[in-house]
C-alpha cells in the first residue's frame, strides 16, 4: 500500500476493556468506585501534608508528588473511559489520542523516579539517621522532585512526536482501553523499529536502573533492621518494608510484561489489557494506604482534621 497518498486518520475507535454480555453496568460501577477510591485516598495525604506543617518532611513531600502523580495518571484515561462507557460511542480524536498517550507515559515514568527518591530517603532516615536531617534538606528534596519531573517530561517526548507523524491508513482501531503505545503502534503504518527501539531503551533504562536502586536501598534497609536491639522496632520496619516492596512488585512486574518486548506487530492485547490494571489503577489505589496504613504521623494528622470542630458562625 502506498503510505504516500495515505488520507491521515482524524480519530481512533478504542475496542475498551473485555466484558461479558450484560456485566457492563457492573463494570462501569467497578472502575468507577475504583477511580473514586484514588482520587479520595490520594487527594487526602496532598492535603494533609498542605495542612498539617508536621508532615512537611521529605517523606511526605515525595509521598504528596507520588499521589498527585497516581491522580493525573489514572485521570489520563479513566474519565475517557467512563464517558465511553455511557455514550457507547469508542471515538477519540487522534492529537486527544497523542495528548493521552504523552501524558499517560508522562506521568508513569515519572512514577518510577519518585519511587526511587522514596526509596533513597527511608534508605538515609533508617541507615543514617545521625546525617539524615543535612542530606535530605528542603532545598534538596525540592530539586529531587523537580528533577524527577522534568525526567519524565522528557524521556517520551520524542517517541510521542514520532508516533505523531506515523501514518494511519489501514485500520483505526486500537484494541485497548486507552492510547497505549503498543496498541498504537500496531496499527501504524511506515518503519516503527527506531521507535520501538526507543520504546525499549527507554524502559530498560528508567524502568530497570530504577527497580535496581529501589531493591539495593531496601536490601540496605533490611540489613540495618536486622542490627536493631528491638524485636518490636524490627517488626514494625519489616512489615513497613514488606507492604512497600508489594506495590513496588506490583507496578514493575506489569510493566515489566506488558513494555518490556522488543516486538508490537505481532502481540496480543487482550492478556496485556487485562495486566495493565495492575499498574494504571490498582497500584494507584493501594498506594496511598499502603504508604500510610501504618504511619503514625499521618494517622494524627486525619483524625486532627476529623475533630477539628466547623468555625462557628455568628446568628443573624
Amino acid at each position: 500500500m502506498n503510505l504516500t497518498n495515505c488520507t491521515r486518520a482524524t480519530e481512533f475507535i478504542v475496542v475498551g476493556l473485555p466484558s461479558a454480555q450484560g456485566m457492563e453496568n457492573m463494570i462501569f460501577a467497578c472502575v468507577l468506585l475504583l477511580y473514586f477510591l484514588c482520587l479520595m485516598g490520594n487527594g487526602l495525604i496532598i492535603v494533609m501534608v498542605i495542612m498539617d506543617h508536621h508532615l512537611r518532611k521529605p517523606m511526605y513531600l515525595f509521598l504528596s508528588n507520588l499521589s498527585f502523580i497516581d491522580m493525573g495518571h489514572t485521570t489520563t484515561f479513566i474519565p475517557k473511559l467512563l464517558i465511553n462507557y455511557l455514550s457507547a460511542n469508542n471515538s477519540i480524536c487522534f492529537y486527544c489520542c497523542m495528548a493521552q498517550l504523552y501524558f499517560y507515559f508522562f506521568f508513569g515514568v515519572t512514577e518510577f523516579f519518585i519511587i526511587t527518591l522514596i526509596s533513597l530517603d527511608r534508605y538515609l532516615a533508617i541507615c543514617h539517621p545521625l546525617r539524615y536531617a543535612t542530606i535530605m534538606t528542603s532545598a534538596v528534596c525540592l530539586k529531587l522532585a523537580i528533577a524527577a519531573w522534568f525526567g519524565g517530561f522528557f524521556s517520551i517526548v520524542c517517541q510521542v512526536a514520532m508516533i505523531a507523524n506515523l501514518p494511519y491508513c489501514t485500520s483505526n482501531v486500537i484494541n485497548h482501553f486507552y492510547c497505549d503505545v503498543g496498541p498504537v503502534l500496531k496499527i501504524a503504518g511506515g518503519a516503527i523499529h527506531v521507535i520501538e527501539a526507543l520504546g525499549f531503551l527507554v524502559t530498560v533504562v528508567v524502568v530497570m536502573s530504577s527497580l535496581l536502586f529501589t531493591l539495593i536501598s531496601y536490601l540496605f534497609i533490611i540489613c540495618t533492621i536486622l542490627r536493631m536491639p528491638s524485636n518490636t522496632r524490627q517488626q514494625r520496619a519489616f512489615s513497613t518494608c514488606a507492604s512497600h516492596l508489594i506495590v513496588v512488585c506490583i507496578l514493575y512486574g506489569s510493566v515489566f510484561f506488558v513494555y518490556l518486548r522488543p516486538t508490537v506487530k505481532n502481540s496480543s492485547f487482550n492478556v496485556i489489557k487485562s495486566v495493565s490494571w495492575l499498574n494504571t489503577i490498582v497500584a494507584p489505589v493501594l498506594n496511598p494506604f499502603i504508604y500510610t496504613i501504618r504511619n503514625n504521623e499521618v494517622k494524627e494528622a486525619v483524625w486532627k482534621v476529623l475533630r477539628k470542630k466547623p468555625p462557628a458562625f455568628p446568628k443573624i
